[in-house]
């Protein structure tokens, strides 16, 4: 289940079972996301346009993002491409808003970033768990 921290602008999500440690968001803006402080992530260490930079950056999509009303009609009127890209040695790296339906019908709307597992080793099916850095998968 998937925390969630909040300014005014937007709520940042973060899910523990998808996160694969790229520490893409603690390099990004550690004055925001620092595992060593409690709550790690600090919503008011940036502006929200940076944090949500750095959420679409999160190659697992363990990090989300949900904005506020306002915000999110500004976005709306942007157009968003979706971007697949295939991680060498790791998982499909998808960006961009879409929805996945699972193997049982279930339908999870992604906004940000997602990543898809191509070794067959992740205990979170479809989602990546970084399971195929312990089996070494070369593509």
């Amino acid at each position: 289940m998937a925390k969630g921290y909040s300014n005014d602008d937007v709520t940042v999500y973060f899910d523990n079972d998808k996160c694969i440690h790229s520490a893409n968001c603690v390099n990004g803006l550690k004055s925001v996301f620092n595992p060593q402080n409690r709550p790690w992530i600090n919503m008011q260490g940036a502006q929200s346009e940076e944090i949500i930079g750095v959420v679409k950056n999160c190659p697992s999509g363990a990090l989300s993002y949900n904005m506020s009303n306002e915000m999110n009609e500004q976005k709306n009127n942007q157009g968003e491409e979706i971007l697949i890209k295939v991680n060498k040695g790791g998982p499909y790296l998808i960006k961009g808003n879409v929805k996945i339906i699972d193997k049982d019908g279930t339908e999870t709307v992604k906004d940000g970033s997602v990543a898809l597992c191509r070794c067959g080793e992740s205990q979170n099916k479809p989602y990546c768990d970084g399971n195929h850095k312990n089996k070494e998968f070369d593509d």
